[in-house]
Parts: structure tokens; C-alpha cells; sequence
């Protein structure tokens, strides 16, 4: 099919919004030969494959598959425990195949899970094969030393020789409610860590994570269409509720068990794991509250742990990729929020200071620290929307990337791949450097969209709030004021207004219908400096005073109709944009709430509390900054603003129940509004024809909202 005989709609659902085809994942080996990465075959196959660049010898750079998901399963279907279905969720991944992989040390051997059953793949070979283990299986990980394969299967965490031998389990579950080896609900949801257990570099044992669920609530999913399936249970830690119980143990190859001893009543999340040849285990534990931590190096042999810092914050701390972690000479490498900028620390000392705001620790070498940064609030010039890798040293800081755009890396013996996007192109670029120098580009198989992105990035208001606009292609200043659609996502976590051409590409297309698209990036939202993500604590509504501080400044210098205003968004986006027509119908004339926080009890404890604290203790701040309270709807203006409600029957991260109470509150206030519900459909609809006509039905919906005259 063509593109002049595609729609955008269709081509962004059949493509899992261009991201299908792309390489990712990438791992470079130590002595610089090889880089893994995955990708699927073209820009519409979902089946995920395993490939390496050969670097080595005097030939160009060559690509090859590895693992082939259709080849291994003799062209079966593949089949995914709900453990599997679970943990892909929580990752946003909607691929299929191989959608991860772990290799040993010296990066030659990789394993990966592939229809519950595990699989090695000799890097340097090319050859892969099943081990004969029980299943389902989740997370295998190589040791070190590429003897043995660690994984996890019906909760055990269980051990294999690399040729498939001596499997045996290390760690059993005592009841049907504890597992090993495996990160609970909140530690990948909200954690950022998706893993539960850690080789050591000597690979004669792990740190494994013990997870009991019996304290946490149990939620029911259920899906109406299909009366004759049972609903499926989830332990689902709301806001003021129990969490799992997480405990740490050694446990060594002859199965021998050490707990790891730390104060878990005063520090219950184990946010962070890093064992390494650096040093001692490190492990980084929180409060439940989130306002202080402790680093903590672990002795393996006894459990005992001794801090190595504390970390404390009147609002909240934040969480970082890449840290923490030792650095060559033993110090201590974190991020930290000091002096009103994010920076770099290494032992006591900060490495960077407020020209850059730190995102992620990339790798630690034994002379510098490669890491992303955006520019800090006070930096020169700011770089609307950007994201650079940098090299930081005792010396200063040098950036390596180049370009306007978004850039990350991954980086070993001596080669980097730098993955870079840009406003300019579509896709991201991945170039393989040696010493800086580039030696070959990894081949991109995402589709070309079949429209281009034209986006302005700017700034609006007092605040100078982040925008990007997008007017419609071919616009002249003749058409005259056009009707807008703010289409945020406007909190914790979520960045839109980035300088790449893909994450725009939904919203050019509704500009292309006739709108005039604002997306803003207001208090809370990450990018910018501690200080601006932290002005929401018991506020969330700050983010819907900057949409409206944005529009109104736009205005000003854009062909914006300021009385036609529609809101769409997706989870905390859907929130905002409900509480957009809401609270402020003088400003915002119709919403698209899609997946929506509605009540903030129901959403999960390390999120939530983050940002609006304990609920028994503060039930007010929940009540005004929900949708369904009495004192959140206190708020509501009389005038009534058409709404469209989108949600997924079977979203286990923000549940139905959101969308079902909300609708309940509006039809007991006498509110009229529309109700889409989507059976089987979860938060990330990754469904083709769901994604397609979800957007038809949005601008169908927007259309006929804001018709009238101009």
C-alpha cells in the first residue's frame, strides 16, 4: 500500500505509532566488536528479533540476525503467561517476539524469554537454541561469567547451566502470594525497576528480591463483553493502602539463603539495586513518604548494611536511571536536586551545576561519566525541548552530541551508539562511533509517515511554560483565526514539548483537520529544574492554570480562536483534560478524557503520595484534587462543556472504576456526557483498529463539539 493510499491513523495504529522497525536495546560488547540490539523486520512487523553489528576485523560493519522468533518457534504462535502479559504492560511494550535480552560480561552470550520457555543465543556464533526448563519463564539472565542462566518460573527463582543441565531452584515461593526474583507492581510501575534479581560479578550468587503480596488489596478485571470468562484478580496498592512486603536475600548457588538487614519499616521501598566489580552491593531504599533515603552498601556475607548516604527533601526525592552506582576510585555516583538544580555527584562533590539539569546516568568510565542532560531553567539560550548526552570529568563538561534534537547513548570499550531524534526527520538515528568517530549507522526499518510534522517550539506566559504549535499544513494568515485543541499531557513524567519529529506526529494530524494544536508543558512536567516539577505537591490543579496561562499567551502571537477550545488526553492528560472543562468552561468548550484520574484514592501508593501524601492524613488535598468528590466537583463551573469518556475495560494501571465514578458524579449533577468504553483494551491500546478509529472518533467528537460560528 502506498502512502498517497494510507491514512495517518491507520498507518500510526499499524506501526505501533512508528516504532515498529526501529533498532533498540542496544549493547555494545568490552572489547568493542559487537553491538546487540533488536528490531523487528520492517516497519509494520511486530515480531522482534535479535540482531548483532559485527564490528570486528578490517571488513565494513555487518548486520545479522541472531534469533528469529519465527524460525525458533517453527512458525507457531507465541504464547504469553499473564505473568508475562503483566510485566510487558508495566514496560509499555506492545511488541512481540523478543521484546528483551541480558547478556553475560563479556556480552557473547545473551538469553531472553520467547513464548514462556528460555533461549540462548551465542553472540559471536550466531546460533540460538531452548533450554530444557520448566516453564512459563520470566526475566532469564546470564551469569557473568556466561555459565549459568538465573530466571524466574511460577514464582521460584531458578538456575541453569548455559548448556541446559542442572536446573534446579534456588529460591521457592512459600505460598501462592510470594514469589522471588521478580519487582512487585509499585517497583515497575512507578520505580523504574523492572527486575528483582542481580548476579554478582563473581557470579557465585544473586541478590534476589523477595516480594509478598498477602497485605495488598485485591482489585477484580473484568471485561462485560465476555460474561463467561472469570474476572482476573490483581493485587493493586491504592493510596493509603498496604504494599507488597519486599525483603532482600543473598542466596548463593548451593541455594544457601542471607537476608539483607536495613530498617524496612522506616524505608519499605527497595528503589534501586546496582552490584557491580565497583564495590559492594548498593542498594538505595526509600521512605514511604519519599522524603528521605538511604544508600546502602550491602556485606554479602552477613547481610549487615552500612549507609554510605543520606538523601532528604521537604517535598519529595526523585528516582533516577543509572544511579546509584560506584565509581572507579569507590565514590559514590548519584543525582541529586541541590542548590535548585538537578546535578551530578560524585562522593561529595557535584560535577555539574545549573546550566544543565541531569536526566540519567548513561555508563561510568575510569575517566568520565556519560550521562543526558537538558538545559537547566538558568542556562543561556535555553534549548526548547532537547535532550544531549554529555561527557563530565573532574576536568568539566563536554557535550557529544550534536544537533538540535533528543539524544541518548550506550557506550563500551571504546564505541558508542548514539541514538539521536530530530524536529527535522522523522525516526531516530543510531550511529555507531569508535574514539567519536563514526564507523557505520545501524539500518532503520520504521516507516516514512505519510505527513510532516511542522512544529514551533516556543514558550507562553510569565511562566515561559514550554509550547510547541502546529497549525495546519498549508495554513496562511488569510484562513484566519482557527479553533484550537491543547493536547497535553501536562504532569509528573511526561515531557511532550520535545525537539523530535515523531512525538508530534498525532497532533500535526489533528492540526491537519483544521485545528490550531497547542501542547504545553506546565508545572510538573520533568525537564526543566526540581523546583518547576516539585511546584505541584498537594496542587495538581497548577498544571491547568499553566494550560490556560499558555493559551491565552499564544494567543497573542498565533491565529488561535480563543472561543473554540477543546482538551484531549490520555491518564493524568485525561485528568487535566477533565478537569480543564470542569473547572474552567469559560476557557475550554469540549474535552477528550481518555483513561482519566479521576479519584485519586484509587490510584497507586508511590505515585500518588509523591505528590499529594497520606490520604488519611491529608483527605482534603484528595478531595479537591479529584474529579468525583464532592469537594472536587464544589469546584465544577454551572456552565456544562460536551465530554467524550475513553477507557480501556481491561487497564489495570488506572482501572474502569475511575471512568465509571466520574461518569456517575456528572449524571448525578445532571451533566450530560458521552461514555466510550473499550473491551479488552488496556492503557497502552495497542490495538490496530482501536488506535485507528479511536482518533476518528476524536475528531468526529471535537468537530462537532466546537461547530458553531467562529
Amino acid at each position: 500500500m502506498t502512502s498517497s493510499e494510507i491514512t495517518f491513523p491507520l498507518q500510526s495504529a499499524r506501526t505501533m505509532r512508528f516504532t515498529l522497525g526501529a533498532p533498540r536495546a542496544f549493547t555494545v560488547s568490552p572489547d568493542g566488536e559487537r553491538v546487540a540490539f533488536l528490531r523487528s523486520g520492517s516497519g509494520t512487523d511486530r515480531s522482534t528479533r535479535l540482531w548483532v553489528l559485527d564490528l570486528a576485523g578490517d571488513g565494513a560493519p555487518r548486520e545479522r540476525v541472531v534469533a528469529d522468533p519465527a524460525v525458533l518457534l517453527g512458525g507457531s504462535a507465541e504464547r504469553l503467561s499473564v505473568q508475562e502479559r503483566a510485566r510487558r504492560e508495566r514496560s509499555r511494550e506492545g511488541a512481540s517476539g523478543i521484546v528483551g535480552y541480558a547478556v553475560d560480561a563479556a556480552a557473547e552470550l545473551a538469553a531472553f524469554a520467547l513464548s514462556g520457555k528460555v533461549y540462548v543465543a551465542e553472540l559471536r556464533a550466531g546460533t540460538a537454541r531452548a533450554l530444557p526448563v520448566p516453564g512459563p519463564v520470566i526475566d532469564p539472565r546470564p551469569s557473568p561469567d556466561g555459565r549459568h542462566i538465573a530466571y524466574v518460573s511460577k514464582g521460584a527463582l531458578r538456575v541453569v547451566s548455559a548448556g541446559g543441565d542442572e536446573d534446579r531452584a534456588l529460591a521457592e515461593p512459600e505460598d501462592a502470594q510470594v514469589s522471588y526474583g521478580l519487582a512487585e507492581f509499585i517497583a515497575a510501575e512507578e520505580m523504574q525497576r523492572s527486575r528483582g534479581f542481580w548476579w554478582s560479578p563473581e557470579s557465585d550468587r544473586m541478590l534476589v528480591a523477595r516480594v509478598d503480596n498477602s497485605p495488598v488489596q485485591r482489585w477484580w478485571i473484568s471485561d462485560p463483553a465476555h460474561p463467561e470468562r472469570k474476572p482476573a484478580e490483581i493485587a493493586y496498592p491504592a493510596a493509603g493502602t498496604p504494599n507488597a512486603v519486599v525483603r532482600l536475600f543473598v542466596v548463593n548457588l548451593a541455594g544457601e539463603h542471607t537476608e539483607v538487614v536495613w530498617d524496612r519499616a522506616r524505608f519499605p521501598y527497595l528503589a534501586q539495586v546496582h552490584w557491580s566489580s565497583g564495590g559492594a552491593p548498593l542498594l538505595l531504599v526509600q521512605a514511604r513518604d519519599q522524603q528521605s533515603q538511604l544508600h546502602l552498601a550491602v556485606d554479602p556475607e552477613t547481610g549487615t548494611t552500612r549507609t554510605v548516604h543520606v538523601d532528604e527533601d521537604p517535598v519529595w526525592l526523585d528516582l533516577f536511571p543509572g544511579v546509584p552506582a560506584w565509581a572507579p576510585d569507590g565514590r559514590l555516583v548519584r543525582i541529586a536536586d541541590e542548590g535548585g538544580a538537578r546535578v551530578l555527584a560524585v562522593g561529595d562533590r557535584p560535577l555539574t551545576g545549573a546550566q544543565l539539569q541531569i536526566q540519567a546516568v548513561l555508563d561510568i568510565g575510569e575517566s568520565d561519566i556519560l550521562l543526558t542532560a537538558s538545559a537547566g531553567e538558568r542556562a543561556a539560550g535555553p534549548e526548547i525541548g532537547e535532550s544531549h548526552v554529555y561527557r563530565v570529568n573532574e576536568l568539566g563538561v563536554e557535550r557529544v552530541s550534536e544537533g538540535v534534537g533528543v539524544h541518548s547513548a550506550v557506550r563500551a570499550g571504546g564505541v558508542t551508539v548514539l541514538v539521536s531524534t530530530s524536529p527535522d526527520r522523522p525516526g531516530t538515528t543510531a550511529q555507531v562511533l569508535r574514539d567519536g568517530k563514526r564507523i557505520t549507522t545501524v539500518t532503520n526499518h520504521a516507516e516514512q509517515p505519510v505527513l510532516s510534522v511542522r512544529a514551533q517550539l516556543t514558550e507562553g506566559g510569565a511562566r515561559r511554560i514550554p509550547c510547541a504549535v502546529l497549525l495546519p499544513t498549508g495554513y496562511k494568515e488569510s484562513d484566519g483565526p482557527l479553533p484550537v485543541l491543547m493536547d497535553p499531557y501536562g504532569g509528573p513524567h511526561g515531557r511532550r514539548v520535545v525537539a523530535t519529529h515523531n512525538t508530534h506526529l498525532t497532533s500535526q494530524w489533528f492540526a491537519d483537520q483544521g485545528f490550531a494544536v497547542v501542547v504545553a508543558d506546565g508545572r510538573g512536567t520533568p525537564g526543566r529544574s526540581p523546583g518547576w516539577e516539585k511546584a505541584v505537591k498537594h496542587n495538581l490543579a497548577l498544571s491547568l492554570d499553566d494550560q490556560v496561562d499558555a493559551l491565552h499567551a499564544l494567543a497573542e502571537r498565533f491565529p488561535l480562536d480563543l472561543e473554540r477550545v477543546a482538551i484531549r488526553g490520555w491518564s493524568y492528560g485525561g485528568f487535566l483534560a477533565g478537569m480543564a472543562v470542569l473547572r474552567r468552561p469559560d476557557v475550554f468548550h469540549a474535552a477528550v478524557v481518555g483513561a482519566p484520574v479521576t479519584d485519586q484514592r484509587l490510584y497507586d501508593t508511590h505515585y500518588t503520595e509523591r505528590y499529594l501524601g497520606d490520604p488519611a492524613a491529608r483527605p482534603e488535598v484528595y478531595a479537591y484534587n479529584s474529579l468525583v468528590t464532592d469537594e472536587g466537583l464544589s469546584h465544577a463551573a454551572e456552565q456544562v462543556r460536551p465530554m467524550l469518556i475513553v477507557h480501556g475495560l481491561a487497564d489495570d494501571n488506572v482501572v474502569v472504576a475511575h471512568t465509571l465514578r466520574l461518569s456517575s458524579a456528572l449524571l448525578a449533577a445532571g451533566r450530560p456526557h458521552e461514555v466510550l468504553p473499550l473491551s479488552g483494551v488496556t492503557h497502552m491500546t495497542p490495538q490496530e483498529k482501536v488506535a485507528e478509529n479511536l482518533l476518528l472518533l476524536q475528531v468526529d467528537f471535537l468537530k462537532r463539539s466546537l461547530a458553531g460560528p467562529a
